[in-house]
């Protein structure tokens, strides 16, 4: 089993209410074998939802409030979490008593305390015109937002610490990604003199999770690719911030990746679950 991580506690007021807006409405095109019948958040690693598995992730660190910008079969989302709580998915204890006497005790019961915005930001639109259509929805100054593909230990209490000292729009969590191949060296005569399987890169790459200013909305439009123009504009204005992050974070883009989040999760031992059960 992993191990459990503590929590950094952002700061603010202690009423705050953060939101986290989680991009769930592509078609997972490279998944089509699985995404022709069901959206890519709700592809399952360990027999639950990965769009599950990282609202855990944000509720571990005290972040309960969603808004889930939905579109290529957002009823599927939608279906999910109102069968949530169903009889169905919990232990029984069942007493069968005379004709008609029948006795129904619920033994387990879903832990989960979130509330949940189902945002229909459209079946084409793009991430940055997701996040735009959902403004109506951000009532304070700070949101977190994410993929609903991609997993991590991040400690997303300390991000957001990290986001208001910095003091930028935006902050972005970066990483060095594992290669997808082995690297080598070889001298002039080809004889090879090193030789490296999936090394980890020198390079940094957007891990997918970020915290924005609300002025984020200012750098959007309505059907915006966010990692194009108003990143671009954000990074010339110097008004993005970069969070490494060190530890293990995966994207489950293709059939392997899927395979290997589920490789990891059987055994009990994820690293990105770092939520009790």
């Amino acid at each position: 089993m992993s191990a459990q991580r503590k929590r950094s506690r952002p700061q603010g007021t202690g009423d705050e209410v953060i939101p986290v807006v989680i991009l769930c409405g592509g078609k997972g095109t490279r998944l089509k074998e699985q995404t022709d019948m069901i959206p890519k958040p709700l592809i399952e690693i360990g027999g639950k939802p990965i769009l599950w598995h990282i609202m855990k992730l944000y509720s571990h660190h005290g972040f309960n409030h969603f808004i889930l910008c939905l579109g290529y079969l957002s009823e599927k989302i939608k279906e999910f979490f109102m069968q949530y709580n169903d009889w169905r998915r919990s232990d029984l204890r069942v007493e069968l008593g005379g004709p008609g006497d029948v006795q129904v005790e619920r033994l387990s019961r879903n832990t989960e305390h979130w509330s949940i915005v189902f945002a229909e930001t459209g079946e084409e639109t793009n991430t940055g015109g997701r996040i735009k259509r959902i403004q109506r929805y951000i009532r304070g100054d700070e949101f977190l937002a994410t993929y609903g593909d991609g997993v991590a230990d991040i400690d997303l209490g300390r991000l957001l610490m990290y986001h208001r000292e910095k003091g930028k729009v935006g902050t972005v969590s970066v990483l060095h990604p594992v290669s997808g191949y082995g690297i080598l060296d070889f001298e002039p005569d080809h004889t090879i003199v090193q030789f490296q399987e999936k090394p980890r890169l020198d390079i940094w790459i957007n891990g997918g999770f970020f915290v924005f200013h609300r002025r984020i909305f200012e750098y959007l439009t309505d059907d915006c690719i966010l990692e194009k123009e108003p990143f671009e504009r954000l990074a010339k204005e110097r008004q993005l911030a970069a969070y490494p992050h060190p530890g293990f974070w995966a994207s489950m883009d293709t059939y392997k990746d899927f395979q290997e989040l589920n490789r990891l999760w059987v055994p009990g031992n994820a690293p990105w679950k770092v939520w009790h059960d």
